[in-house]
């Protein structure tokens, strides 16, 4: 039987991506709804290829022009974010794949949730700005949570059929394009070079991100929701090569690793086919292509973002929300160029320190708090 796919963000790195898997696997999946924020032409092109039951934009201004587009075909279209946030629950659909980005993909995951959906997690802000809220929804509503980021599917993988408890859980990292930067070169760095990533293929904030280690930030505090480990059970290990995509260790002293080539059609298709492993045409791992693989220990002086991110999972309540919050606002100015890449560590913690703290925040505080630590940033920016 067929799974019905939602995907949430289609046009993005992910969702295009999910779109090949499923493209591969015809008889394994079909795709239900598909949702995009403003790459209007990409989402047509998508839907008259996989002919899905409904599609959404977010930007309700290009509404018109996207049904004008589809008026030929039998598929529903609306627009807006809560339409994004409705179609999630439509009975038929089996697997909601939420790659849309930032804080944005926290309201249409508590739906799916509630709706009984399986959640294939690409959109890590979930977990981080409400991890709490999101695994208890979870848990009460008997519904999985399977993994999408390379790191988290490797741990997830690693834990496949173990019964005894994690130990630590060996996080990997590429270090970024500016991992060997002095704090001086980090001053000049652009965007261009900020958005030349050495191993992956990703979208313009996660890219980012992952210059200045918030990425790997944010993956801890995921993991520490998705695993139920503390912060101090998790280490960050910089991997340059990224083959190995994370680690395990056990009480016993064993460590499980995956490993694989630098590629995320692997882990949503393992998402998407979960617990089956499907066939694929990937190319393979050749061990005597390896020249080596290297490990190290992050900077967490000059990259500051990684610090903020352990300090706010341990503070715990509504810190990592506004770290989250900072961030966003932060990497758009960046990207803007209204800012420089150090300066986005700044805003950052200038924020976490200014913005209230709430100790066990329900969803409307999360709600607040992002308004709140996003126009705080804003100030600091200018």
């Amino acid at each position: 039987m067929k799974r019905n796919i939602a995907i949430l963000g289609s046009t993005g790195s992910i969702g295009t991506q999910a779109l090949d898997v499923i493209r591969e696997h015809p008889d394994q999946f079909e795709v239900y709804a598909l949702t995009a924020n403003e790459n209007i032409d990409l989402l047509i092109k998508q839907a008259r290829e996989f002919l899905p039951e409904a599609v959404v934009i977010a930007n309700e201004n290009k509404y018109s022009q996207l049904k004008d587009a589809l008026q030929d075909l039998p598929i529903k279209v609306w627009a807006g974010s809560e339409s994004i946030a409705q179609i999630v629950q439509s009975e038929p659909i089996n697997i909601v794949l939420t790659a849309m980005v930032g804080y944005s993909g926290l309201k249409p995951t508590i739906n799916a949730i509630k709706a009984k959906k399986a959640i294939a997690l690409a959109n890590k802000e979930t977990l981080v700005v409400a991890g709490e809220l999101i695994t208890g929804l979870a848990l009460e509503n008997k519904v999985p949570i399977l993994p999408v980021d390379s790191e988290h599917s490797a741990i997830f993988q690693c834990l496949n059929g173990e019964r005894s408890p994690i130990e630590k859980i060996f996080l990997t990292a590429s270090g970024g394009p500016f991992r060997r930067h002095t704090r001086e070169q980090l001053e000049k760095v652009t965007k261009i070079e900020a958005l030349k990533h050495p191993n992956w293929d990703m979208g313009a904030k996660v890219t980012i991100d992952s210059a200045s280690l918030m990425n790997k930030g944010l993956e801890m505090i995921e993991a520490k929701w998705l695993f139920d480990v503390t912060p101090d059970q998790i280490e960050v290990v910089v991997h340059p090569q990224s083959i190995i995509h994370s680690m395990v260790q056990f009480e016993d002293s064993s460590i499980i690793a995956q490993l694989g080539l630098p590629d995320m059609h692997l882990p949503i298709q393992y998402a998407l086919a979960y617990p089956n492993r499907l066939k694929s045409n990937f190319k393979r791992l050749d061990f005597f292509e390896l020249q080596t693989m290297t490990f190290e220990k992050p900077d967490m002086e000059r990259f500051r973002n990684l610090t903020f991110a352990f300090e706010a999972a341990r503070k715990k309540g509504n810190m990592a929300c506004i770290m989250n919050a900072a961030n966003e606002i932060a990497v758009d100015a960046f990207l803007k160029d209204r800012i420089g890449f150090l300066q986005m560590s700044d805003v950052i913690e200038k924020t976490m320190h200014k913005t209230s703290f709430i100790t066990a925040p329900s969803y409307e505080d999360y709600v607040g708090t992002d308004m709140e630590a996003r126009h705080i940033a804003q100030e600091f920016i200018k």
